[in-house]
């Protein structure tokens, strides 16, 4: 009777899907006003497959307003289309496709060449990927096929100027007066280990201050409406530390030359002061002062894929 039992659960639980109403606040927050932010909706995304795709390792996304379509990226070179709508909370959220990137030719990209990071939309409905590794930034039709490989910075050509081929390209974002920009998830090695750096493809670069914590590391980046930035930190250095994620608004207009710029942290989760988080590496803009943060799983049993939907508190 009990492996009976085992095994109608075990099936249950492998054939579950879908966007889950979870709650990752500590029992004595109050969610509607926590630090400068206020906490929307919150789900669990649970999906077999999508196309015949594995759903996992979600490390970035983006959000087209005018299609009310969100893109969540995989670092397995995966795109998923989902259509949501962001009001008082999310609503209409369904898988509809997911495509493999690949390149202009329409060869796959060799395997330690399609670590997929961060993601932004581009023009005309395209988006732009970041990729670690062999750092590169690319735009992509709807089809996951590349249409252009940008020239970035060419401190950011040379995989020996990061600290490891796994910390390299892992933000992205479109500035309306900017451009693309980027930023690496730890700094280069010519860097002080604090000394994080915003990168556009012009060669124009921005500095901030990491957050203390152990391995704080840039893993999201998104335009507010201000034109400032809007940062996604996260610190983790093992099993028996916490994970510490931050928000971080970064004044890019107040930045002058080679001084750090002035910022100012917005909300901070912490799984030692009861969060129940996980490792949110992506960030996307969805509405006025609204935004998304998603967690990558590690395609691991134990952690889980999380959508956290939030407002800027002016």
């Amino acid at each position: 009777m009990t492996r009976v039992l085992l095994i109608f659960f075990l099936t249950s639980l492998l054939s579950w899907s879908g966007a889950t109403v979870t709650d990752i606040t500590p029992y004595d927050i109050d969610a509607q006003h926590y630090m400068k932010i206020r906490i929307l909706d919150q789900r669990v995304l649970s999906y077999p497959n999508i196309n015949g795709h594995h759903f996992s390792e979600i490390s970035d996304l983006a959000y087209d307003k005018q299609k009310h379509l969100l893109y969540l990226l995989s670092d397995q070179g995966i795109v998923f289309t989902f259509s949501a709508n962001f009001d008082k909370k999310i609503s209409a959220f369904k898988p509809l496709r997911a495509v493999k990137l690949v390149k202009r030719d329409g060869k796959n990209f060799k395997r330690w060449r399609n670590d997929s990071e961060g993601m932004t939309l581009g023009k005309r409905g395209r988006l732009l990927i970041s990729f670690e590794g062999r750092a590169k930034i690319g735009s992509f039709d709807k089809n996951g096929k590349m249409q252009k490989n940008y020239k970035i910075p060419y401190k950011l050509r040379n995989p020996k100027n990061y600290r490891s081929r796994n910390k390299s390209l892992e933000a992205l974002a479109r500035h309306p007066k900017y451009g693309i920009l980027t930023a690496a998830e730890w700094p280069l090695k010519k860097q002080k280990s604090k000394e994080q750096t915003i990168y556009a493809l012009s060669g124009k670069e921005w500095y901030f201050r990491a957050e203390n914590a152990t391995s704080s590391a840039v893993v999201g980046m998104e335009v507010m409406d201000d034109g400032n930035l809007l940062i996604l930190e996260r610190a983790y250095s093992g099993l028996t530390s916490p994970v510490i994620i931050t928000l971080k608004k970064i004044w890019l207009k107040r930045c002058k030359k080679r001084s750090t710029c002035r910022s100012e942290i917005l909300a901070q989760f912490d799984t030692g002061k009861g969060w129940y988080i996980d490792n949110f590496e992506g960030l996307a803009k969805v509405g006025k002062n609204r935004y998304v943060i998603v967690s990558d799983d590690n395609d691991n049993f134990y952690q889980r894929t999380l959508l956290v939907y939030f407002e800027i508190i002016k």
